[in-house]
């Protein structure tokens, strides 16, 4: 066997190509120049490479210690079995050493921006460990899997609100909004993997929380996410942004087309790194996300005087 296959298997359990997530920071940056009136510096551009940088290391070594720790699992997976670890190419104490060093590097490179983003990326990292590590394994736990693991979405966002230097909090409304959005991706993918599976029992073996859920549980789970974000986000487009509204059609596209992206035969739900092939999909994103960038940007003052309220109680 040549060197470079050896190592390979190495860089594959730290999912550098699951790095694009990081993504999910740009909500925060975008939030925070909006509430500092747009004014910046070039000082923003290596800061925003170095939290890319700090919170891909961390996002790696929580999957590495995925990779280790649902090996056994993985081996019952008709995809999954293939992996670099329940294949058998992986040295484990090689790659718990990979775990360790991948977050010391992570953290080392959050330490310029601050306490506040340092302290992001340890609750990402406490997060990894709280949902791979026995006893409390919380992806083990019917809907903790789902909630724990989409908390990284308001983690991601608080990563680019601190990175530009914002001191306090965001809203909380929008944080709230972030992770029932995450939320509902998770519970998209939990359908679509156990559809993929069709075999309760074998479900089960898979994973812990596969044998309380059914499809018409894991549904009813995705509806309330998608409210919850909903409800969530109106809020803080009613007291922050009311140009929003006009997004919400859009918004509403975008979850319908990702639910059924669940009914998919081997939906590409099951792999988030996969969507980029959905062309039409991202397209839709990239038009939403255009449209609410320039609604941050251009005032509509009518939609101040058609939603001002008539109604006041005492």
């Amino acid at each position: 066997m040549q060197q470079s296959d050896r190592i390979k298997p190495y860089f594959q359990i730290a999912r550098i190509d699951h790095w694009f997530k990081n993504v999910f920071i740009l909500p925060g940056i975008i939030l925070a120049l909006y509430d500092n009136h747009w004014r910046t510096d070039f000082l923003i551009v290596p800061h925003i490479f170095l939290a890319l940088l700090s919170i891909g290391c961390i996002a790696s070594s929580n999957y590495v210690l995925n990779e280790i720790l649902d090996a056994p699992r993985d081996a019952l997976h008709p995809v999954k079995k293939h992996r670099p670890v329940p294949s058998g190419r992986i040295n484990v104490r090689i790659a718990y050493c990979e775990w360790i060093l991948l977050a010391c590097f992570g953290f080392l490179l959050s330490w310029p921006l601050g306490t506040s983003f340092t302290l992001t990326m340890l609750a990402l990292w406490i997060m990894g460990c709280l949902y791979n590590i026995p006893p409390i394994r919380l992806k083990d736990k019917p809907y903790l899997d789902v909630l724990s693991e989409s908390i990284n979405n308001p983690i991601r966002l608080l990563a680019g609100w601190y990175a530009v230097g914002m001191t306090r909090l965001p809203p909380v409304s929008l944080m709230v909004a972030y992770w029932m959005l995450g939320a509902f991706f998770m519970a998209v993918k939990r359908f679509a993997e156990y559809r993929r599976i069709n075999d309760p029992r074998r479900a089960a073996e898979y994973r812990d929380s596969f044998a309380y859920y059914t499809e018409q549980r894991l549904i009813i789970s995705i509806v309330y996410y998608a409210v919850a974000f909903g409800l969530c986000f109106g809020v803080f487009i009613i007291r922050y942004r009311l140009e929003l509204l006009l997004t919400i059609p859009l918004l509403a596209g975008f979850i319908g087309w990702y639910m059924n992206l669940g009914f998919l035969p081997d939906s590409p739900a099951q792999y988030p790194e996969r969507l980029y092939k959905q062309r039409g999909f991202v397209l839709y994103v990239l038009a939403c996300s255009l449209a609410m960038l320039f609604l941050f940007r251009v005032n509509i003052p009518a939609l101040y005087t058609l939603f001002t309220p008539t109604i006041r109680l005492p």
